[in-house]
């Protein structure tokens, strides 16, 4: 299993490749869709990780993968080099979109 990283710009992809996490950086819709495609079709990428502005960029696509997975990759949002885009109850609002349960 294998990690891979879809991020907005080289200062986040530089730093997880020397944790030895390899990806790309996208800056646009199409970019991003063409990515994650390649990403959730290959077997050996366990675990997507993809910056907090992209997935803002496409929230087509990122609501197609937590609603239509099929299951081996697990895709996580996270911060870039500016911070964290989520808003406090950004948790909380996921569980209840994912599984209908307020918390």
């Amino acid at each position: 299993m294998k990690y891979f990283c879809i991020a907005d710009n080289n200062d986040t992809l530089t730093g997880l490749r020397m944790a030895g996490i390899e990806g790309i950086v996208a800056h646009t819709h199409k970019e991003v869709g063409a990515a994650i495609e390649g990403c959730v079709h290959n077997p050996e990428i366990g675990v997507l990780l993809i910056t907090e502005r992209l997935a803002a960029l496409a929230p087509d696509l990122m609501d197609s993968l937590k609603q239509n997975s099929t299951g081996h990759t697990l895709v996580v949002e996270i911060p870039d080099r500016h911070g964290t885009g989520r808003t406090p109850d950004s948790i909380t609002r996921y569980i209840r979109e994912s599984i209908g349960i307020n918390v």
